[in-house]
This record gives C-alpha cells, structure tokens and sequence, in this order.
C-alpha cells in the first residue's frame, strides 16, 4: 500500500482531536437545521455555523490551518453570507503585504547571516556571567523580535544558544548546566512572543488586529507602525524586566557552582564572523531605513507637539501604509547585487520561496470571518447577548477578557484565537457603548503571552523542539508569566492606552457607530 498522511491516532489526545474534527461538520450542521438566533436573520446562524466549523478545525489542526482558512471562500457564498468576491478580496490587503516585506526583509538577513553578528555582538557588550548571558540572549532575542516574526527570531536564535549551551557543557558537565540550559531556552521563547508586542511585524495576532479593526470601524484614526509602538513598547519593557528576574531567580540565583564562559570565548566566536561584508553593510542600513521610514510615517503627536510624517510630502499621503513601505525596502534588495557572489542579488527568490504561506492564508481566513461577523450582523448579536456586562467596571471587562485569551491560546493557535474573538469583542463593545480599543486591544497583546504549553506559540514550540526541556517545566514556569502578563496588560491598557489612543471612559466615539 502507497504511505500518506496518518489517520488512526496513536495517543489518546490525537484521539480526540480526530473526533473532534469529524464531528466539527456535524454539530455546523445542526446549527444550521435546528438553531435559530434570529428568525428573521437565518444567514446569523449560518455565520456561527462556519465560525464553529473552522475554530473547531483550527484547533485540532487535523488539516493544515492554511486550509481550514479557505472554507470562507466556498462557504460564505454557499449560504448568502457574503458575496464571493469580496470575501476573495479579503485575504490580499495592505496588512498582508506588510508581512510579506517584513519577512522578506527577515530572510535577506538570515541568508546573510548578519543575524548572528548582531546577536553575538550583544552577548559580548553584556558580558559573560550567568546572569548576563541571560540578558544578552533575552536582549538580542526581543529586539530582533520587534523587527523580524517572533517565529523567525526563535529559529534564528536557538542553534545559537545551543552552541553556548554545549560550550558550557564542555567546561562542566551536562548535569551541572542542565537547569541553566533550561531556563536559557525558556527565555529565548518568552522574549521573543515579549519583544513580538512591541511593533506591528513582530507578532501576527498585532497585524491581525490592525486589519480586523479597520473592517469595522474604518472612520477610526488610523493605528500606525508609532501609535501601536508607543502603547505596546512600555508593555514589552515592563515584562522583559519582570521575565528576567523571574528567570534570573528560579534558573541563576539558585545554580550549583560551575564555570561559566569567559568573555574572550564570545569574543573569539565574533570574530569567527570575520569582518562585515558589503551584504551585512547595506542590510544593517536598510534594517535601520525600514524601522525610521515605519515610525516616522504619520504624524506622531506628542500632546501639543507634532512630529510631522514624511508621507505629508506627497500629494496623497493617506495613500502610504506600512505595507507600501516594507515592500518598498523588500524590492530594493532584489536589485542590489551582491559583491562576494557575482552574478547574484542581496535577496533571490529562492530565498523567498521560505515565507510562510500558510500563514498568510490564516491570515486571510481570519480576515474573511471577521467580514463575515460583520455583514451578517452576527458581532452585533453576540455582543447584544453581552449586554448584561454593560454595569461591570472596564478593568474588570478588561483583566477578564485577557485572562480568557490568555489561557484559550494555550492550547489553539494564538492568530485564529485572536481573529475568532476580535469580531465579538467589536460587537460587545458597540453593544455596551464602550471604546472598542478597550477590549480589542489587550485580547490583540494577550494572544501573544501564552507562556505555558509548546502548542501556544511558535516560539514556544521551537524551543520545546531541541529536547532539552520538558512541558512540565514550561508548564510551571510558564504559568506565573501567563498571570504576571494578564494584570500588566490589563494595566497599561487602562491607565496608558487610554492616553495614548485618546479614550475617554464613558464616552463612545462616533466612529465606532456600526449602523444596524
């Protein structure tokens, strides 16, 4: 017989998941036969239908996510959702391109290693102590998180942690470093969902909530590359210094004696690298351009000071998006050729040939769903079921509605979790007559501080992936971290995202009028 895909389960959890999945057709099924959220509104029911069919099969990832993202397409025309053209156009937009070029961008400086130097060159301005190999790798891991995918950073900084992990086991033993190596590992998967938050490219929750925004409330002030900066970066700061001295405490303070690297060791390892070439020269430039054309776009307003973006010098500047510019910096790269290959381009298509399509396809099926919760009414009707929390106090809306993202993206995908609740926090938002931004923005954030099983994150999982730690180590430490980010997202949102984005409590903004 030809081998494929298996499809008897061979643990008790993958039991499940197949049950789940089968089952996933039937219970849409009877939505659709015997439910009715409003007579008058069937295409509701047919919307929560699809919604529970593609979340149910999101979670069990039976079959790629990339397809279950697809279902929109057929299905929405199929029970008059949506028009099949306009759910198509929903998974190529201006957010999506934003992704495309950042990865583009991310994949030129894997291929030219310049990656490595700036992660090593951070590790020898820190130092070589336990402590300070902890900062330089939480360090060098959260910046390049802020610019490249928090997936990427993590497969671009594991094989380097790993030769440190070994240089050390050299000087001492593997039992001696085993729990230091454990504790390395964890926070390169904590910084990299922690520095993710801070930039709109870093995490694909934050693209997902810049877009989903925009389908419903496009009167809304435009959330820019430096408005999401200057709300997220205070977060990512805050927790880094948290995280550090929680892993500073239960995987340094308590270490048994041995060896640590001397500083002439990273050292030797830098110069390995040789000199920076021409390719390293002009990708650190344009690394540098990418990041001050994204912050200084739009105007920055700073109370009664403005900054004025240099899109105000052309004609249209309400034309430029993030999008425009990443892809502007990633074609550039395909035209400068390199020097120490003749013949050959700083980026080639090979290399790009490594985006990750599949989810850019998630993408686009998150999009298309939050469309579909908003042409068929069925946001607002779950946030009119919601109603009865209109007496609650934001912050407790606010801590609750982190505390379920949270721990729901510990076990499902943390882009599909944040794309199935944005819509209905939207609606309970109108609903309630509360600031949208309120609720959407900390389920945006929390989506990404699931820090507790391998499944919750890429990065989670990436280091999960090198055998050297447990889930019940990742459980236990990850656990603190998970309530730690809830109380500090809940904060910052209510006492500083509340200045930044101009919310007043008890006042609902005419953009955020959705006409019934």
């Amino acid at each position: 017989m030809p081998t494929g895909r298996k499809y008897i389960p061979d643990n008790p959890a993958k039991a499940i998941r197949y049950l789940l999945f089968v089952a996933a057709p039937f219970i849409a099924a009877y939505l659709i036969a015997y439910v009715e959220l409003d007579p008058d509104k069937p295409v509701l029911t047919y919307t929560l239908a699809v919604a529970v069919l593609m979340a149910i099969w999101w979670v069990t990832e039976i079959v790629p996510l990339a397809i279950t993202s697809l279902l929109p397409i057929v299905l929405f025309p199929a029970f008059g959702i949506m028009d099949g053209r306009e759910v198509s156009a929903t998974y190529f937009n201006h957010v999506i391109f934003l992704f495309i070029g950042g990865f583009l961008v991310a994949l030129a400086i894997q291929k030219w290693g310049l990656h490595k130097r700036i992660a090593l060159k951070i590790l020898k301005i820190v130092g070589s102590s336990p402590a300070r190999i902890l900062l330089g790798f939480m360090f060098a891991t959260a910046f390049l998180s802020m610019w490249i995918s928090n997936t990427a950073t993590a497969m671009l900084m594991v094989p380097i942690l790993l030769s440190i992990i070994t240089k050390l086991e050299e000087i001492n033993t593997k039992a001696l470093v085993n729990h230091f190596a454990v504790g390395l590992l964890l926070s390169i998967a904590y910084s990299a969902s922690i520095g993710g938050v801070a930039t709109l490219v870093g995490t694909p929750p934050n693209l997902s909530f810049a877009r989903i925004f925009y389908i419903y409330f496009p009167e809304a002030p435009e959330i820019s590359f430096a408005t999401w900066f200057f709300y997220a970066f205070p977060i990512t700061v805050l927790l880094f210094g948290l995280v550090f001295g929680y892993l500073y405490f239960i995987f340094v303070k308590r270490k048994t004696q041995w060896k640590s690297l001397r500083k002439e060791e990273i050292a030797e390892a830098y110069l390995k690298l040789g000199s920076k070439g021409f390719e390293e020269k002009v990708l650190l430039v344009a690394f540098a351009g990418l990041a001050l054309l994204w912050f200084f776009r739009a105007d920055i307003v700073l109370g009664s000071f403005t900054i004025p973006g240099w899109s105000g010098l052309f004609n249209q500047p309400e034309f430029f998006n993030d999008g425009t510019v990443a892809i502007l910096v990633a074609v550039i790269l395909f035209i400068i050729p390199s020097k120490s290959s003749p013949g050959t381009f700083l980026m080639d298509w090979k290399a790009a040939e490594e985006i990750p399509w599949e989810i850019i396809l998630l993408f686009g099926g998150g999009f298309a769903l939050a469309s579909g919760f908003k042409e068929s009414g069925l946001s607002l009707w779950f946030g009119q079921q919601l109603e009865w929390l209109s007496g609650m106090p934001p912050i407790v809306l606010i801590l609750c509605i982190s505390l379920l993202v949270t721990f729901l993206t510990e076990v499902t995908s943390n882009t599909a979790t944040v794309e199935t609740l944005l819509p209905i926090l939207a609606g309970l938002a109108v609903s309630i007559e509360t600031n949208p931004l309120l609720f959407m923005l900390p389920a945006t954030i929390a989506g990404s501080l699931a820090f507790m099983l391998p499944v919750a994150t890429p990065p989670n999982a990436i280091v999960f992936g090198s055998k050297r730690l447990t889930v019940i180590q990742m459980a236990k430490t990850g656990f603190v971290l998970n309530l730690i980010g809830v109380i500090l997202v809940s904060l910052v949102t209510y006492y500083f995202g509340t200045l930044i984005f101009d919310i007043s409590e008890g006042i609902f903004p005419d953009w955020a009028i959705i006409p019934k």
